[in-house]
């Protein structure tokens, strides 16, 4: 198999937005669209557009949202899970706890899965803003949505919506999470904050809000790490702590505790998958690993992030998927092989 085979070709920069259980009773209202049982289609074809968002489902499945459609690979397979149903641009892909999936759309609002048949949510539905970038679940079965037009919040029945025009410091969410003591983060196209329920407090770091923050994650220490026009950063409920002021577009913790990214080098502006070492994390200089792509102009963007069982790491690209296996990465023409 061919090492460090070439990636493709760099399309234009974009803005960060194209950058940056079946919970109880699914009410349906009369905007809602019930769509009928499908087959699954199954093809040889991988995404080969923008691919924004990797995760493994609690079956083994791997799951992608792209541009061209949400996918599903079993270990043998794809399968385009919603090419009978929309030609929406997918960003992002949800197994909530009773194990059904919900797909963010930039324009179609958000579409919710049980495995025969879907439902369509827009802003007919209550739905803040039909375009989605991210979808989370509390520790209360409440998914939340972040959209370009503000936050929602889904119990199952009805939504509650979050915008500039109440206390939501800005409408454009990138990433949400809730942390170890139930406060949710948000990461915007702005700043970054916190939501205690009550309050919406906006974070600092040397008495300045953080700018487009493209990622949050809670690592398994409880910290906090945020990415984006900043640099990578981490809060360990007391000092922020700087790792690298390269632009971060993606942050994910493998099983081992080590902190991946997706950054723009200033030097070169060249994109990398970046791993910093779990045990020199603490370090002043820690250990940073980091793993070049051969793009055709250095400039391929990287999204989404996932370790897979095995210890593969797939990310996403401007022309869909990547694997690392520890040594090298292949593009999708050889993923049936590398993933299995």
């Amino acid at each position: 198999m061919k090492k460090n085979i070439k990636l493709f070709a760099v399309i234009l920069m974009l803005v960060f937005f194209i950058s940056c259980k079946e919970k109880g009773k699914i009410n349906l209202s009369k905007n809602t669209i019930l769509k009928p049982e499908i087959e699954d289609v199954t093809t040889s074809t991988l995404p080969n557009h923008i691919t924004r968002n990797i995760i493994q489902d609690s079956k083994g499945n791997i799951w992608i949202a792209a541009f061209d459609g949400v996918f599903r690979y079993d270990g043998k397979s794809f399968t385009n899970i919603t090419s009978k149903v929309s030609s929406a641009r997918f960003f992002s892909v949800l197994e909530d706890r009773k194990g059904n999936f919900w797909f963010s759309s930039i324009g179609s609002g958000v579409y919710y899965y049980d495995g025969k048949s879907f439902q369509n949510f827009t802003t007919m539905d209550g739905l803040a803003n039909d375009r989605v970038t991210d979808i989370y679940e509390d520790k209360s079965d409440n998914i939340w949505f972040g959209t370009e037009g503000g936050v929602s919040k889904y119990n199952g029945e009805s939504f509650q919506n979050f915008t500039i025009k109440g206390a939501l410091p800005n409408n454009n969410i990138n990433s949400i999470i809730e942390d170890k003591t139930g406060k949710l983060w948000f990461g915007t196209k702005g700043s970054a904050f916190v939501y205690d329920g009550k309050t919406f407090t906006i974070i600092t770091h040397n008495d300045k809000p953080f700018k487009n923050v493209c990622k949050i994650i809670e690592d398994k220490k409880g910290n906090i790490w945020l990415g984006g026009n900043d640099g990578l950063w981490s809060y360990n409920g007391r000092t922020f702590t700087n790792f690298t002021q390269n632009f971060i577009g993606y942050i994910y913790e493998d099983k081992n505790g080590n902190i991946w990214t997706s950054s723009q080098r200033f030097k070169d502006q060249r994109w990398l998958l970046s791993r910093y070492d779990e045990e020199s994390l603490s370090n002043k200089k820690p250990t940073a690993t980091e793993i070049e792509s051969e793009y055709e102009a250095n400039k391929g963007m990287i999204f989404g992030i996932l370790e897979a069982d095995n210890g593969n790491i797939w990310f996403g690209t401007l022309k869909g998927l990547n694997l690392y296996d520890g040594a090298y990465i292949y593009d999708g023409n050889v993923i049936n092989i590398k993933s299995k």
